[in-house]
């Protein structure tokens, strides 16, 4: 069996600023599991800009932002174990994992970091009605085959969902040819950041039909056509307001999903809004000596913020490994209350200060979100403007946490 210090499931902006973040806390010992050829993740076929702004203060694009870190990697010499994919992860910290080159591996690790970022919703997930032809695509399986492998997935289109990367492949589309008929959200608003709205679609015009939806697909070996329609508040769709759209493509862009099937086997506790892990304030789950960070703990909209958060998992990891540390009896719980939809870390310590990451559940104006615990008030901050498809960070000093006898903390947005 393969001993290791520290080994980082996925090779993606997680994996890799967790990796450099441990490294530099003093663990050598770490091993990089990539089930992709080449490490990178999502950011390799994220050919268009945007990404960097907050890290590294500048525009880059996404194959441009993880070379920032596979360059850093590979000048430490820390081992990525590419084209080799995880089977099994246990509460004991042993993996089983198997390649072509070296056939099946079993690794025991003092501490493990889950990276393995998240999966789209499927036409089965959403319960796509209608035919089954061929032209229907997940938002990001479209992304691959145009940028890494030089296919045109279709002339006329249809994209189901606001979703940034269905907002993004719309734009993309258009700059290739393509005649992006519509994007169709069923919520009454739109699930993608403003600036993707206003830069994918309002620039190219393409129009955002708000709560509407496919309600029929229609083809015969090749996707002929969609029934879109509009829904009400139960997102049912309304009779009456159906009407048919010609296209040979449709996108699917309904949300993406943690890759949490290992956690599973390791026993992870995982959150029913999130679908990740429940974790510390140090991003360690409910199993010793396992950390969760990035889409695989919960979904961001920047991968700035995937990568300050993987960074906190390395330290953490890293503490772990030279420490050796377990859940203190005074830890606090955080709850989301009312307007929020989730909030991490869902337990903390009242000895540090805390960045809480949060959504709310509809877009607002002017709304105060407020952390509260024993009838107080801890914290409380103003916001214009608040969106679910933006990621909302609040810092709260320690001292607001001391004066806590094992409380649950409340976070609302009034």
């Amino acid at each position: 069996m393969m001993k290791k210090e520290l080994v980082i499931i996925g090779a993606g902006p997680a994996g890799l600023a967790a990796a450099l973040a441990a490294y530099e806390d003093g663990i050598e010992d770490i091993l990089i599991i990539e089930r992709e050829e080449r490490p990178g993740g999502i950011l390799n076929q994220c050919i268009h800009d945007g990404f960097g702004l907050h890290k590294f203060k500048e525009v880059l694009t996404g194959p441009e932002y993880a070379h920032r870190y596979i360059d850093k990697v590979r000048e430490k010499e820390l081992e990525i174990m590419t084209n080799t994919i995880v089977t099994e992860l246990t509460d004991e910290k042993e993996l089983k994992a198997f390649n072509e080159s070296e056939g099946i591996l079993h690794i025991k690790a003092e501490a493990v970091i889950l990276a393995m970022g998240s999966r789209e919703r499927t036409a089965g997930g959403i319960s796509l009605p209608g035919d089954r032809p061929s032209g229907i695509y997940t938002a990001g399986l479209a992304q691959n085959l145009m940028n890494l492998q030089n296919i045109q997935v279709g002339k006329e289109i249809v994209i189901l969902g606001s979703g940034d990367i269905g907002l993004i492949m719309a734009r993309r589309l258009t700059l290739e040819g393509a005649d992006v008929k519509a994007v169709l959200e069923i919520m009454p608003y739109s699930n993608g950041l403003r600036r993707n709205i206003n830069q994918c679609l309002i620039d190219y015009n393409i129009p955002l039909k708000l709560s509407q939806t496919v309600i029929d697909v229609k083809g015969n070996g090749r996707l002929k056509s969609v029934t879109a329609a509009e829904v009400d508040e139960a997102f049912n769709p309304i009779a009456g307001t159906e009407y048919e759209i010609k296209c040979d493509t449709l996108i699917l862009s309904v949300g993406l999903i943690p890759e949490n099937e290992l956690s599973k086997k390791a026993k992870v506790q995982l959150d029913d809004t999130t679908g990740g892990a429940v974790v510390k304030d140090n991003l360690e789950t409910n199993v010793d000596g396992i950390f969760a960070c990035g889409n695989v703990l919960h979904i961001h909209d920047l991968v700035d913020f995937v990568s300050d958060e993987a960074e906190k998992a390395g330290k953490a990891a890293s503490e772990y490994i030279k420490k050796g540390h377990k859940l203190n009896k005074d830890n606090i719980f955080v709850e989301a209350g009312s307007g929020i939809g989730y909030v991490i870390p869902q337990v903390i310590s009242k000895e540090k200060d805390q960045i809480f990451s949060m959504r709310v559940r509809k877009p607002d104006n002017d709304k105060t979100i407020k952390i509260a615990a024993d009838g107080k008030i801890l914290h409380e901050e103003n916001f214009e403007k608040v969106n679910p498809s933006e990621m909302i960070k609040i810092k709260v000093s320690s001292e607001k946490f001391k004066p806590l006898e094992k409380s649950t903390i409340k976070v609302v947005a009034e």
